[in-house]
């Protein structure tokens, strides 16, 4: 990440948390402001520390960015120019799948961010391959230094080979519940109906039951879930034959 005269040490903290956060340690800064390693960009950085202390400094936006083969610059206002354009997720899984490219000794990619006041210049843009926008509220899209590491930092992160897009967790006594297991439930369930007359008409029945077992399929049931149900069912029809 290449942060162009960053004014602030706070933010410089603030943006090494977020990179750190998503495993990105390299972080360029372009004439920043003097002192600005101080105690409050520390304290800023929660833990960061080590992002900090091993940033390199440069003197312009050209020589930041003169080792790396493909660049994004990060803005949220149009530029006349003409460039491509792309969100976040899309310019993390370009920068991924370049980064593996070894015939490009490693495919070596940065994003630049401008001022906190100002953003980037369009010198500064004109080194970059592409621009990267962060799509947000037309009316309202102001986003501080960090808040935009973070964003682009998280994109990169989630592009990486493996990262579930959702998963369940589940307690270690219990497991999902295998298809032999949900017949046996739907089946009782079934029984019951069949017993007291709600699946009596012949013709709507195999729909019905459809529907049901459906309904219970979208649940992603637990072994225990199936059990408790038996329990349920076992109650309810107990409790009506009574």
């Amino acid at each position: 990440m290449v942060l162009v005269n960053p004014q602030l040490g706070e933010n410089i903290g603030m943006a090494a948390r977020a990179m750190l956060n998503c495993g990105i340690i390299d972080l360029r800064l372009v004439k920043p402001r003097a002192a600005w390693l101080n105690d409050k960009a520390i304290a800023a950085a929660a833990g960061a520390g080590a992002v900090l202390e091993r940033a390199r400094v440069f003197e312009t936006t050209a020589e930041a960015v003169a080792d790396l083969q493909r660049v994004y610059a990060a803005t949220g206002r149009p530029r006349h120019m003409t460039k491509k354009v792309a969100t976040p997720r899309h310019a993390a899984k370009d920068m991924r799948a370049f980064a593996s490219q070894g015939a490009y000794d490693g495919g070596r990619c940065g994003v630049i961010f401008g001022r906190e006041s100002r953003g980037l210049d369009n010198d500064d843009i004109a080194l970059a391959d592409a621009i990267v926008m962060i799509p947000l509220n037309p009316a309202f899209c102001s986003m501080n230094l960090a808040q935009s590491v973070m964003v682009v930092a998280y994109e990169w992160f989630q592009a990486a080979d493996g990262a579930p897009e959702s998963t369940i967790t589940m307690p270690k006594d219990t497991r999902p519940a295998n298809k032999a297991e949900l017949v046996n439930l739907f089946e009782h369930l079934e029984r019951e109906l069949d017993d007291c007359g709600f699946l009596r008409v012949k013709e709507k029945r195999p729909i019905m039951v459809q529907n049901l077992r459906n309904l219970f399929q979208r649940a992603n049931m637990t072994e225990q879930e199936a059990r408790t149900l038996h329990g349920v069912i076992k109650g309810l029809s107990t409790k009506w034959k009574s």
